[in-house]
């Protein structure tokens, strides 16, 4: 199946992936831009690790997005900045549906 029509794709967010903790603190990436469609709607989700946490946006992107990795850092159209809980792809397959990935954001 194809990916989510670029039209749908209203939004842009600023991600800057984590890339690990230092002595001062977290160590982001440059920014980068990307297109997606945002919903701030809260929802209980789970971490990489298990735990349940709310979640109170999620950012719909296309399938090569699959590099935003858990705690980097989210500026969304808002100018908010949050963190990203976890990245799902959507393989939408035979069910008729776009292939997209799922970003839940803190």
């Amino acid at each position: 199946m194809a990916s989510i029509p670029r039209r749908f794709l209203i939004h842009t967010i600023t991600v800057e992936d984590y890339l690990g903790q230092t002595s001062k603190g977290p160590r982001y990436g440059p920014p980068r831009t990307v297109r997606c469609l945002v919903d701030e709607q809260t929802r209980a989700v789970r971490t990489p690790g298990g735990e349940q946490v709310t979640s109170t946006s999620t950012a719909y992107a296309g399938p090569e997005e699959q590099s935003a990795l858990p705690l980097s850092r989210v500026t969304l159209p808002s100018g908010r900045v949050t963190t990203v809980i976890l990245t799902k792809p959507r393989d939408g397959s035979r069910l008729g549906t776009p292939n997209h990935t799922e970003i839940q954001l803190e």
